[in-house]
C-alpha cells in the first residue's frame, strides 16, 4: 500500500499536458537497455524538479513581459519558488507518512495528516498574498494578479489530481 500511494504522490502531482516530455539523455541503463528504476527519494526529487520548472514555462507563455520588467519578475519568480518548497516538502511528508501508517492509521495520526493538508493551503495562501505585493512592484497590477491567480489554478489541478489518488482517512 505504501508503495502504491507514493507512486500516487508523483503522479497525480505532474499534470498529464507535461507527460509528453521526453526523458533527459543519459539515464544510466540496465542490462537489457532499459532506464535503472529510481528511488522513491529520486522520483520525488525528480518530481519537484519538474514541478517548478514546468510551473515557471507555463507562466512565461501565460505572461507577456517587457525585457525591463522580465528582468526583474523571474528573480523575484524563482524565490518564491524556492518559498514554496519547504511547504511542498512538509506535504510530501506528511503523504508519505500517511502512506506508511494507512492500514494501522491511529485517530491522531488521521487528524494530523488532515491538519497538515489544511496547514499547506493556509500556508500557500498566505505566501500568495506576500508575493502579490512584491510582484506588483516589478510588474503591473494585472500581471501580478494575473501570476497569483495561474499559480493558484495550477496549484489546484496539482491538488485535485493528487487527492483523487490518495484514499480517504478509513
Amino acid at each position: 500500500m505504501k508503495t502504491k500511494l507514493l507512486a500516487a504522490l508523483v503522479l497525480a502531482m505532474t499534470f498529464p499536458a507535461w507527460s509528453a516530455d521526453p526523458k533527459p539523455a543519459g539515464q544510466p541503463a540496465t542490462q537489457n537497455g532499459q532506464p535503472a528504476p529510481a528511488t522513491e527519494e529520486q522520483m520525488i526529487a525528480d518530481f519537484k524538479a519538474d514541478m517548478f520548472a514546468k510551473r515557471a514555462d507555463v507562466m512565461a507563455k501565460a505572461l507577456t513581459l517587457t525585457p525591463e520588467q522580465a528582468s526583474k519578475f523571474w528573480p523575484l519568480f524563482e524565490s518564491y519558488l524556492k518559498e514554496q518548497e519547504p511547504i511542498v516538502n512538509a506535504q510530501i511528508a506528511a503523504t508519505r507518512h500517511y502512506a506508511e501508517h494507512y492500514q494501522t492509521l491511529t485517530d491522531d495520526e488521521a487528524v494530523a495528516y488532515v491538519t497538515s493538508l489544511l496547514e499547506r493551503d493556509r500556508k500557500i495562501d498566505d505566501l500568495r498574498l506576500k508575493w502579490l505585493k512584491k510582484f506588483q512592484a516589478v510588474v503591473p497590477v494585472k500581471t501580478a494578479a494575473r501570476t497569483i491567480h495561474l499559480d493558484r489554478r495550477l496549484s489546484n489541478l496539482t491538488q485535485m489530481q493528487l487527492s483523487s489518488q490518495i484514499p480517504l482517512v478509513k
